[in-house]
């Protein structure tokens, strides 16, 4: 079954999150929707030790952060990786947030993303299919296994290759919706996300000081006026 909550980062209970100066951007209102800009290092929703409570949610539903006035009432349709930068839809209401689930669950809402990968990928496009498991033995970590895993499918394009040290910048579009799909495909091919502390080589972890990956862009449709919308927030790497 599809995950309608596309890129959860499953924080352990024992993990405090770094205090976040940065200020959420609201992009998008109307009176069903907004479309936010997560700043890297902030949690999507609340996590269950107390000193997480800072989050996208909590400073929606407070007025804090960026956020004014306060959304009591906003839902998150699809979450991010705390590290994860970029575009996200809140739903304000019931039903908007029901019609986002329902786009969600039925593959009609397309996210691109934008990374810098170790090194430079041989081929200027092409598809990452690998399966995807729970590793019950290295939480919160997933693992590729093609016998007990599910379907994951990553297509991505190489927009520069960059020098000193060589990296690739590459375009994600996801097909599928697994936890860490994006960071883990990046490592089976030999290319992790640069930052990444989780699905690392070496050295890539230390070679950025955060996660270097942005949810870039949104195809949608309004879940009121059923208008095709394409959303795009700036890549700030």
């Amino acid at each position: 079954m599809y995950n309608s909550v596309p890129s959860t980062h499953i924080i352990d209970d024992n993990f405090v999150a770094p205090a976040c100066t940065e200020l959420l951007e609201i992009l998008h209102q109307d009176n069903d929707i907004l479309i936010i800009n997560k700043p890297s290092g902030l949690l999507s929703l609340s996590g269950r030790n107390p000193l997480n409570w800072d989050s996208v949610h909590y400073r929606l539903i407070h007025g804090q952060g960026g956020v004014s006035p306060a959304f009591p009432k906003a839902k998150l349709p699809h979450r991010l990786d705390f590290g994860t930068s970029g575009i996200m839809l809140v739903g304000l209401n019931k039903n908007s947030t029901q019609n986002l689930n329902n786009q969600f669950q039925a593959r009609t809402i397309q996210k691109r993303y934008v990374a810098i990968l170790k090194g430079w990928i041989a081929d200027d496009q092409g598809q990452i299919c690998a399966a995807i498991a729970k590793d019950k033995a290295h939480f919160p970590r997933v693992k590729i296994c093609h016998s007990t895993g599910k379907t994951a499918l990553s297509e991505y394009t190489v927009l520069k290759r960059l020098e000193q040290p060589r990296r690739s910048a590459v375009q994600f579009i996801p097909h599928t919706g697994r936890t860490h799909q994006l960071r883990i495909h990046s490592l089976s091919i030999g290319h992790p996300i640069l930052g990444c502390d989780l699905y690392s080589s070496a050295d890539s972890e230390g070679m950025a000081d955060r996660l270097l990956l942005h949810a870039s862009e949104l195809y949608f449709e309004h879940p009121t006026s059923g208008e095709r919308l394409h959303k795009h927030c700036p890549c700030p790497f």
